[in-house]
C-alpha cells in the first residue's frame, strides 16, 4: 500500500471523476434538479446571496449563445474535476498508515457526493477548490494576506455559510505564522477577513425583496426558459435567518439526532483518533497551548458549524462539509511537519490486524455505507455497488 497508494488514489479519483461527469450530464437535463436550481440564482434583479456563479453562467450563456443549463453543467464539471485534481495533489506522496487511509477514504468525504447525486457539485465544492488553491499559495506575507482576503470574499459570495468555518482558517494561520498570543500579527489576519465578513452580514440583513426576486425570476423565464425553483425559490420564500430555522421545526426527532450522532461518530472516527494522538510541535501557540492533543481544539473550531444543522434539511451535506475542512486541516498540519504523533499511536488495534483482515475492514468501513441526503432518510448501503448500478440504470433509461 505504501508503494502503490498514489496509483490507488489516482484510480479512485479518476473513477469518481468519470461518475461526476456522467451523473452531472444527466442531472443538468432534469427540469427539477436541485443542484441546477442553486446555480440559477443571479444578480439580474440586484445583489443577493449566492448569485455570483449564476450571474457568470448567464454572462457566458449570452456571449457564447449556449443554453444556460449547459453552461451550468460545464461550470459544475470544471470545478468538480478541479476539486478531485487538487485533492490528489494535496494527498499524493503522503506517508499513509492504516488510520490515515481510513480517514482519506471515509464515506463522508470524497465518496459522499457521488453516492448521493442530489448534492453532486453543490456550490460548496467551488469553495473547497478555492480553499485548496489558497493553501497551495506560498507563505509570502503580502501575497498570503491578499489571497486570504480574495479567497474569503469569493467564498462568501458563492456560499455564505463559509463564515461558520472561519475558526479553521484562523487556526491554520496561527500555526503557519507561529502566533503565540493575540498580537498585531493575528489582528492583521483577522483584518484580511473583514471584507468578506461585511458582505456576509449585509447578505444576512438584506434578503432579496419581492420586486427584485420577480425581476430575477422573469429574466430566467423569459430569456432562458427556466423556472425559479428549489434553492432559487427558497431564496425568497425562506429569505430570513428565522425563516430557515422555522422551516425545519417539524422534522426533528430523537431518531434523527441519534442517527446523525452515530454517522458523525463512525465517519469521523479515524480522523478523531489521529487528532487525539497528535499535538502541535510548538506548544506555545495561541489557542493550542491549552490542549495536549488536537482533538479538542478541532472540535471547538468546528463548533460554529453546528448552527447549520437546524437551518436546513440536508444534514449529510453539513457532515460532509465539516469533514472536508477537518481532514484538510489535519493533513495540512501533518504535511507541513507542524505536528507530532504520540508514541502510543502504533498501539491502536487496527495496526495489530492481519493484512487480509484489515482489507476486509477497510472495504466494509469505506464502501458499505453512506449518509443519505436529508436528515429524515436512513443510512444508504453499499455505495461501491449502487454507484455503478445507478449509472448503468441511468444510461439504459436515456438510451
Amino acid at each position: 500500500m505504501k508503494k502503490n497508494i498514489n496509483s490507488y488514489l489516482l484510480i479512485y479519483l479518476s473513477s469518481l471523476a468519470f461518475f461526476y461527469i456522467f451523473f452531472l450530464y444527466f442531472k443538468h437535463l432534469t427540469g427539477n434538479d436541485s443542484t441546477v436550481a442553486e446555480y440559477l440564482i443571479n444578480y439580474e434583479g440586484g445583489f443577493t446571496k449566492r448569485g455570483i456563479i449564476g450571474q457568470i453562467s448567464i454572462i457566458f450563456s449570452r456571449i457564447l449563445d449556449l443554453e444556460l443549463r449547459f453552461v451550468i453543467y460545464l461550470i459544475q464539471v470544471l470545478f468538480s474535476l478541479l476539486y478531485l485534481f487538487l485533492i490528489y495533489n494535496f494527498f499524493k506522496f503522503y506517508k499513509f498508515n492504516r488510520l490515515t487511509l481510513l480517514a482519506l477514504f471515509s464515506p463522508i468525504f470524497i465518496l459522499y457526493p457521488v453516492a448521493e447525486i442530489e448534492v453532486l457539485a453543490r456550490k460548496e465544492i467551488i469553495v473547497f477548490v478555492l480553499f485548496l488553491i489558497y493553501l497551495f499559495i506560498p507563505q509570502i506575507n503580502y501575497v498570503k494576506s491578499i489571497s486570504l482576503s480574495i479567497f474569503f470574499v469569493l467564498a462568501i459570495l458563492i456560499w455564505e455559510p463559509t463564515i461558520f468555518f472561519i475558526p479553521i482558517i484562523l487556526a491554520l494561520e496561527i500555526v503557519n505564522n507561529k502566533i503565540k498570543k493575540f498580537d498585531l500579527e493575528l489582528v492583521k489576519i483577522v483584518f484580511c477577513l473583514v471584507p468578506g465578513l461585511m458582505i456576509a452580514f449585509y447578505i444576512a440583513l438584506n434578503p432579496i425583496s419581492n420586486e427584485n426576486y420577480m425581476i430575477m425570476k422573469s429574466v430566467l423565464k423569459n430569456e432562458f426558459g427556466e423556472a425559479c425553483y428549489g434553492a432559487c425559490s427558497i431564496l425568497y420564500h425562506t429569505s430570513t435567518i428565522s425563516d430557515q430555522f422555522e422551516a425545519q421545526n417539524s422534522r426533528y426527532s430523537i431518531e434523527v439526532v441519534l442517527r446523525y450522532f452515530l454517522i458523525i461518530l463512525v465517519g469521523f472516527a479515524p480522523l478523531f483518533i489521529l487528532l487525539k494522538n497528535s499535538y502541535t510541535k510548538n506548544k506555545n501557540l495561541f489557542f493550542f497551548k491549552n490542549f495536549n492533543n488536537l482533538l479538542y481544539p478541532t472540535l471547538i473550531l468546528l463548533l460554529p458549524a453546528v448552527v447549520l444543522f437546524p437551518m436546513a434539511y440536508d444534514w449529510a451535506r453539513w457532515v460532509n462539509i465539516s469533514y472536508v475542512y477537518a481532514i484538510i486541516f489535519y493533513f495540512y498540519l501533518s504535511k507541513k511537519n507542524f505536528i507530532n504523533t504520540k508514541n502510543s499511536f502504533q498501539k491502536n488495534y487496527l495496526f495489530k490486524l492481519s493484512k487480509k483482515t484489515f482489507i476486509i475492514f477497510f472495504i466494509i468501513f469505506c464502501f458499505s455505507w453512506n449518509p443519505k441526503t436529508v436528515m429524515t432518510d436512513d443510512v444508504g448501503s453499499i455505495p461501491i455497488y449502487r454507484i455503478p448500478y445507478k449509472a448503468i440504470k441511468t444510461f439504459n433509461n436515456n438510451f
